[in-house]
């Protein structure tokens, strides 16, 4: 049976191109990069390529990236190492609903550190208001972290001017930007940020490899403490193999992202227009400002995991929920914080489009998904119904 790979938003594979790069270092160029002689040295020589490639994927000065093992860390490391770096000057923190668990816990970790923590709400689409942004900072904000694209409903944040308000306030900005780099254009400079985080994997490179820009200049108190690597800011022998692949693989995105784009977004297109013709199917998310390859959906009496289960049968692999919280069984957290209903919510089917896929492989999902569908009203103990559709083709919180 063929697989259609429908959940890019969580990890993507290895492409051979960025495999052959890596397997040197994985072998013969084996060299520590702090050892003085030439095995070293080449490692090192081949960190800072990475390094360049990386920066110019987001815009940024190479001495500004800093490699890390997840966008896990690099969240971790960007909340938690200014926070203690500006506590002086004040102990208000600010996040959305809406950020990756990695925001969200480290932003929990440091309330109960004695910082003060604002949960920012967002809109039905899942978009922060700029009005909201700036009525909840005050003198004590010293942090805003908005990430940059939902992985899961796929919306973008209006980061520019949210960046533009923390500036006017002398405030840290930070932006997750681990699905949103290499797959729409990000530019440092351009979003106005301090702080942005992105990982290889996202973009078709080696799990284990990601970084944290840090804006030049800017003082970040060490997540882990040990040796002299990344300047001092992060200890640990690299990884150089897949720091060589992840920036292999930010070449590669940065030369065909324009390409990518138009074909995963005319994809997406048609995958929304035909899966919201299924009854009580909705659309998640902004229907405009998301991610080109993302497709996020409720569909009404069912719950995500048999439709996933059901998927999977027929070679179809998605998601329901974010990544990291699809096996927790329980209502999306991002899909609550949108006043979208709990029961509703259960419903939730992510599609994310790849380079890879084709028209038909979008032809066989909407042929098999309305059955599917069917299938499982039909034994649905709920099949009476919830949720409110009175606005075809938007999930909408009750009233």
């Amino acid at each position: 049976m063929k697989i259609r790979y429908f959940d890019h938003v969580a990890t993507n594979p290895l492409r051979e191109e960025i495999l052959e790069a890596m397997l040197p270092y994985l072998k013969e160029e084996f060299g520590n990069p702090l050892s003085p002689y030439e095995l070293g040295t080449r490692a090192r020589t081949a960190i800072e390529e990475a390094r360049e490639k990386v920066a110019s994927l987001i815009g940024a000065k190479p001495s500004a990236v800093i490699f890390t093992s997840s966008g896990a860390e690099a969240n971790n490391f960007a909340l938690r190492g200014i926070a203690l770096a500006r506590q002086n000057k004040g102990k208000h923190i600010i996040v959305s609903r809406v950020e990756h668990h990695s925001v969200l816990n480290s932003a929990r970790f440091l309330e109960k550190s004695g910082f003060t923590v604002t949960f920012l709400p967002v809109d039905k689409h899942g978009m922060v208001e700029p009005d909201t942004l700036k009525k909840a900072i005050t003198k004590e904000t010293t942090l805003v972290s908005i990430i940059h694209a939902s992985p899961e409903v796929g919306t973008i944040q209006p980061i520019k001017e949210l960046s533009a308000i923390a500036k006017e306030n002398d405030i840290i900005f930070h932006t997750d930007a681990v699905a949103s780099a290499g797959n729409i254009p990000v530019d440092v400079n351009e979003l106005g940020v301090d702080l942005l985080s992105l990982a290889a994997h996202q973009f078709y490179g080696p799990k284990g490899a990601a970084a944290l820009y840090v804006r030049p200049g800017l003082r970040i108190v060490p997540l882990i403490y040990g040796g002299i690597q990344e300047n001092g800011r992060r200890a640990g022998t690299e990884n150089v193999p897949a720091i060589v692949g992840m920036g292999k693989a930010a070449q590669m995105a940065k030369a065909e992202l324009p390409e990518k784009m138009k074909h995963v977004k005319k994809l997406r297109d048609k995958l929304i227009e035909g899966i919201t013709k299924v009854e009580n199917v909705y659309l998640t998310g902004h229907p405009t400002e998301r991610l080109p390859g993302h497709a996020s959906f409720c569909v009404e009496f069912i719950e995500g995991e048999a439709m996933l289960l059901m998927l999977a049968a027929k070679g179809i692999y998605a998601a329901s929920g974010s990544a990291c919280s699809s096996k927790a069984l329980k209502a999306s957290p991002v899909l609550l914080s949108m006043g979208i209903p709990a029961s509703l919510a259960q419903g939730s089917i992510v599609f994310t489009l790849g380079s890879e896929n084709s028209e038909e492989d979008i032809d066989y999902l909407l042929s098999e998904f309305p059955q599917i569908i069917s299938r499982l009203r039909e034994i649905s103990p709920y099949a009476g119904g919830w949720g409110n559709t009175e606005e075809k083709g938007q999930c909408i919180p009750k009233k």
